[in-house]
């Protein structure tokens, strides 16, 4: 028998450290067989105990190679001459890509078979492997990151009395019977590679910036730390009613922590695009990536219908008590601002959703600062009225640098309200404090 290294053949004198990775090349790719005893050249050098060597090479592959590939790995003794050898059939796995589980899904761990070598595979074709294993849904696929800690995901759940172990974590899709971490344990690490950037400006517009926050870590650090950030600009406007002092907070606080727990849940995380959340005078914007789900039109998330993205990810956080009963999330907002005239805007495009939520005291900020600015006119005409004895409308233009009718406008209103008293008419009239 002529032994010939080639795509689905594989040769080696003896075991030696590496050999994992023919294994697992094999496995990724379109199976083949291992021969332990044949030199490179294709001479048999045979080994001396062949069920040693096969003991040793099934513990090899059972503790470094991740996910179990031992139902696919088949052992055979063969007699060349006075000489033993053995063949290792490895069949083309189902749940890849098979890795060493020193170096994790990453290039440096994963291999694939080229001609009659075998290489580090890239991370597309790492990527194309786990898609086609576990599927399109993106949090149930295997992470490419393994190293994960979820220090912030134990504090969420012990506040709700709910044990955080690997068995937990089985049930709830985290992570599988071999160990091996899916999206959502990403998502809910402290490693998680998706951001949220949140901006304040002063004005109705993105021309008077204040400040800019980006989030990161687990998403229950970036939901508490963002919630925070929010509360902080959620400002509280006092009215009386007769005798009853009435607080009006710009944004109901239903509304507020559903628009933010959507954009954690719903959104689409196979795009790294951070969600983003804009504070204005009036108004606050979530953005957040991937649009509404193939067949569902908006005013089916109006009426309550959901069709859930992140399955796996809104059983956790409604297991946590941080949602309810799935498809309430909208109905909630707009109830929120229920007794309101201004209301929420819901924006679709193909690839993000959009919520709005508009400042309830928007309006009366306006009017509060309107009236400051009249008053300040108001004053600097009668400062200048006192240090000239009188002023004419010319004098109010340039004073206050606005036109001839707002001039005009303004002293009509201050002699309306007492503040002054107007002297003759036509182009002599001059204004005298009363």
């Amino acid at each position: 028998m002529a032994f010939v290294e080639s795509e689905v053949v594989e040769l080696k004198a003896e075991v030696v450290g590496d050999i994992c990775k023919e294994v697992i090349a094999f496995a990724n790719t379109k199976g083949g067989t291992l021969y332990i005893g044949v030199s490179d050249d294709g001479s048999v050098v045979g080994v001396k105990n062949a069920d040693q060597v096969m003991l040793q090479m099934n513990n090899m592959i059972r503790d470094s190679i991740k996910p179990d590939v031992t139902m696919f790995v088949g052992y055979e003794t063969q007699h060349i001459g006075d000489k033993d050898i053995i063949a290792v059939t490895i069949q083309k796995g189902t749940d890849r890509p098979y890795y060493l589980g020193s170096k994790g899904l990453k290039p440096s761990g994963v291999y694939v078979r080229n001609g009659t070598s075998s290489d580090p595979a890239t991370d597309t074709a790492i990527r194309r492997m786990i898609k086609e294993t576990d599927g399109d849904s993106f949090e149930s696929m295997r992470s490419l990151e393994q190293n994960l800690s979820f220090e912030a995901a134990k504090k969420q759940f012990e506040k709700q009395n709910i044990p955080f172990d690997s068995a937990k974590m089985q049930t709830l899709g985290m992570i599988s019977a071999d160990g091996i971490y899916s999206n959502v344990a990403l998502l809910l690490s402290d490693q998680c590679p998706s951001t949220i950037k949140a901006a304040t400006f002063s004005g109705e517009d993105k021309g008077n910036f204040q400040d800019r926050r980006e989030f990161d870590g687990s998403l229950f650090r970036q939901m508490e730390e963002l919630y925070s950030y929010l509360d902080l600009r959620n400002q509280t406007k006092a009215t009386f009613d007769g005798l009853y002092r009435i607080d009006t907070r710009d944004y109901p606080e239903d509304a507020l922590r559903e628009a933010l727990l959507n954009s954690l849940v719903h959104r689409d995380y196979s795009f790294r695009a951070s969600t983003l959340v804009s504070v204005y005078a009036d108004r606050i914007e979530f953005v957040s990536v991937g649009g509404l789900p193939s067949g569902i039109a908006l005013d089916d998330i109006m009426l309550g219908l959901s069709v859930c993205r992140n399955p796996k990810l809104a059983a956790i956080f409604y297991r946590l008590q941080l949602i309810e009963a799935y498809g309430t999330g909208m109905p909630k907002i707009m109830n929120a601002y229920g007794e309101t005239e201004v209301k929420p805007k819901i924006e679709v495009s193909s690839n993000a959703f959009k919520i709005t939520l508009p400042n309830r005291n928007a309006g009366a900020n306006h009017a509060e600062k309107l009236v400051d600015t009249l008053k300040s006119d108001e004053k600097r005409i009668l400062d200048f009225i006192g240090s000239h004895g009188h002023i004419v409308r010319s004098d109010v233009d340039r004073l206050l640098e606005v036109s001839q009718a707002t001039a005009n406008r303004i002293l009509k209103r201050m002699v309306a309200e007492g503040l002054i008293y107007q002297d003759g008419n036509g182009r002599k009239t001059k204004y005298r404090r009363k």
